[in-house]
């Protein structure tokens, strides 16, 4: 391989020249997966002599016996987001609806966007193909330039609030009127435990709430509309979040924070809120979303093209038991790997509620097997190497 050539190429040849003297110079050469292992023996010149993965402090994460509460709390928080962006303009049923979702930085290869978005294609048909009666509801969060959030995504959140506040207000004064009326033995009509304020005011907030236009698939306004890769790709493959769609797209170009206007919630509340984190990567040296997803008792989608995935399938045979998909890019075609995640997904659409309970509750086990106290052990025996090594020098001197 001409590294010389390519150094000069991309002006980066004294930080190539360091690299490549800091790997053969060392004692110990270690990386993280067996991805940075190729690439530094064809660039660096130089075969790592072990892999050194990472890991998390898994008790950052985990919430015990309550995970599975956690998840509810907050999927009905992403509830409200759906209901305010969806039923607007028609509804679907709720409690057969399936929250995925992909984050990272804006990498639309790398990170694995574009064969999300054929598959989710692919999805859709198969869906409707099947006469499914679930709904996927799929987040794209990332990081966009654009100008504010959208006016009709704002104007129905806010639509949605007002609903709810009318409903409180009904409920209050219709529940206490109940209660004194029934105190007093009178059987009062129900209507009539309402005053006429409250029940017009709903009615024509109601009328307001509807719009004839189908959802966006982007929650924001982007400098670069028609140019950007998500949005464009979204476009051609028809994914518009029509009423006959079973599979919804969400396209959220900023990162989601506890300040968010639309959602209102932490990142990590926002997994914890969704059925599955999808992570295709077609270049990851590690990648850590997927494995956050685990310590969140979410089962995840990660690749072989990934540094995680690649640990994955040398360490952990019954991944898929543990909620673990690992797709295959590197010995396969782009589409027959769109065609694994297509699915992948829908084989995940026909477990019924149960089973998604009991398949995060196997993702919650497993995952202390990423917790930094079991993977410390290769650090352990690259520090035993370093101290045999050094000693064979001082030997020899």
């Amino acid at each position: 391989m001409k590294w010389e050539e390519d150094a000069k190429r991309y002006n980066i040849e004294s930080q190539v020249c360091i690299e490549r003297a800091a790997a053969h110079g060392c004692h110990v050469f270690t990386t993280v997966s067996r991805i940075t292992a190729f690439e530094c023996e064809y660039l660096l010149g130089r075969k790592p002599d072990l892999l050194l993965p990472n890991g998390l402090n898994i008790e950052r994460f985990v919430a015990m016996h309550e995970f599975q509460n956690l998840h509810r709390i907050y999927k009905e928080q992403i509830n409200q987001f759906v209901i305010g962006h969806f039923f607007p303009s028609y509804t679907f049923d709720l409690d057969k609806t399936v929250y995925f979702f992909t984050s990272g930085r804006f990498e639309y290869i790398n990170k694995g966007f574009n064969l999300t978005i054929d598959s989710l294609a692919k999805l859709n048909q198969k869906m409707k193909d099947a006469k499914s009666d679930k709904t996927v509801i799929f987040f794209f969060v990332t990081k966009r330039p654009f100008r504010s959030i959208n006016a009709d995504v704002l104007r129905s959140r806010a639509m949605m609030q007002e609903i709810q506040r009318n409903c409180e207000h009904i409920k209050d004064q219709f529940g206490a009127r109940l209660f004194i009326n029934t105190t007093m033995g009178k059987n009062v009509p129900y209507e009539e435990l309402i005053d006429d304020y409250w029940r017009l005011r709903l009615r024509r907030l109601m009328h307001e709430w509807r719009a004839k236009r189908p959802p966006t698939i982007i929650t924001h306004d982007l400098l670069n509309d028609s140019t950007d890769e998500i949005l464009v790709q979204l476009r051609q493959r028809q994914l518009f979040n029509l009423p006959t769609d079973p599979v919804k797209v969400v396209y959220h170009p900023d990162f989601i924070t506890s300040t968010d206007p639309l959602f209102g919630m932490d990142y990590d509340q926002f997994v914890r809120g969704c059925h599955m984190g999808v992570f295709p990567s077609a270049y990851e040296p590690w990648g850590y979303t997927p494995m956050e997803c685990l310590a969140r008792g979410i089962p995840a989608v990660t690749s072989d093209l990934a540094g995680f995935g690649t640990y994955v399938l040398d360490n952990l045979p019954d991944h898929e038991d543990r909620g673990l998909s690992v797709i295959k890019r590197r010995s396969t075609s782009y589409e027959a790997a769109a065609d694994e995640l297509a699915n992948w997904m829908f084989n995940f659409l026909r477990l019924e509620r149960r089973d998604r309970i009991a398949m995060r509750n196997k993702v919650e086990s497993s995952c202390e097997h990423f917790d930094w106290s079991n993977l410390e052990e290769y650090y352990a025996v690259a520090h035993e190497i370093v101290l045999e090594r050094t000693k064979a020098l001082g030997a020899q001197a």
